[in-house]
């Protein structure tokens, strides 16, 4: 018998380098000016001036190639991007907006400082995710919490652009079609969403600016029906889309102490993230959201305390 021979390994340009070690690392931008002149003048690559600056360790710059590989084994999302954007006469599909790409606002720090404590945190719990989810095919989490402005949406934002951050092809949805939030993180239009795909109209999702990964489903046109729509059929159809085009989805829900909507939520994409903001939160509040859960036999991921 002949063995095969092994493919190389694919060529990690430099650029790739930069990229990751300052989205894994943090490097700021003084420290990554210092580092490419010092390229400059020793002829060196961005890994190796790096190393010769003592700006990163060995173990850092593995990291980063181990990351990168991981990323480009995942590039078969031009594929679905374009299989995205085709209309079927047997079927609607996902739709992506033909307009121009989202900003997150400055509310979203995650998106704008790499180095701020709160990047990190959100950062850390980005990569339970990923622990708590790593045998899951198209992992759907909704995230909950019990009353308003307990930071929910901010949360899903920050949680949805660090997983594309990280390369993972992600959905963000605003199923809170009571009192919507993402279209004001993101300062998108919300005249077509989730609503109007629950009543039967094509899927339209807007693209991020900077995160070629991430994808933003807005609430839309607020419906009379919020929670009917959530528990019918063609929200168990959307979920199966969304698992299949997506690596994660997941799903901003209004307070679930005043509404069902988003037990049903949890009950049709089965994680759960659970928030409470710390002082704020009421105990019982909690302890009933907790109660309710049970019945669906969703699964809690963790459970996050805001101290903002």
């Amino acid at each position: 018998m002949i063995a095969e021979p092994v493919p190389p390994r694919a060529e990690i340009s430099d650029q790739d380098v930069h990229d990751a070690l300052v989205l894994l690392h943090g490097l700021s931008n003084d420290v990554v000016v210092s580092i490419h002149e010092l390229a400059r003048s020793l002829k060196m690559s961005f890994a190796e001036a790096a190393l010769h600056s003592g700006s990163i360790t060995h173990e850092q710059l593995e990291e980063a190639h181990v990351w990168i590989r991981h990323r480009a084994a995942q590039q078969d999302g031009g594929i679905i991007e374009k299989a995205m954007r085709k209309r079927s006469s047997a079927r609607r599909e996902l739709i992506v907006w033909e307009g121009p790409k989202l900003r997150p606002s400055k509310q979203l720090i995650v998106a704008h400082d790499a180095l701020h404590p709160r990047s990190e945190s959100i950062r850390s719990l980005a990569t339970e995710v990923l622990m708590r989810t790593r045998n899951t095919a198209g992992a759907l989490i909704a995230l909950l919490s019990p009353c308003s402005a307990e930071g929910r949406s901010q949360l899903a934002g920050e949680l949805s652009i660090a997983l594309a951050q990280l390369g993972r092809r992600t959905l963000l949805v605003d199923a809170d079609m009571r009192r919507p939030r993402q279209h004001v993180l993101f300062d998108a239009e919300n005249a077509i969403g989730l609503t109007q795909a629950l009543e039967g109209s094509d899927v339209r999702l807007n693209g991020v600016e900077g995160l070629p990964q991430m994808a933003l489903l807005t609430s839309g046109a607020l419906p009379p029906n919020p929670l009917e729509l959530l528990s019918s059929s063609r929200f168990d159809q959307l979920t199966v889309e969304w698992r299949r085009n997506f690596e994660y989805v997941l799903i901003d829900t209004p307070p679930a102490a005043k509404s069902s909507d988003a037990i049903a939520v949890a009950a049709a994409v089965g994680n759960v993230i659970m928030l409470s903001r710390a002082n704020i939160t009421p105990f019982r509040d909690l302890k009933e959201m907790s109660r309710k859960l049970e019945t669906t036999h969703a699964r809690t991921l963790g459970a996050v305390i805001g101290k903002f």
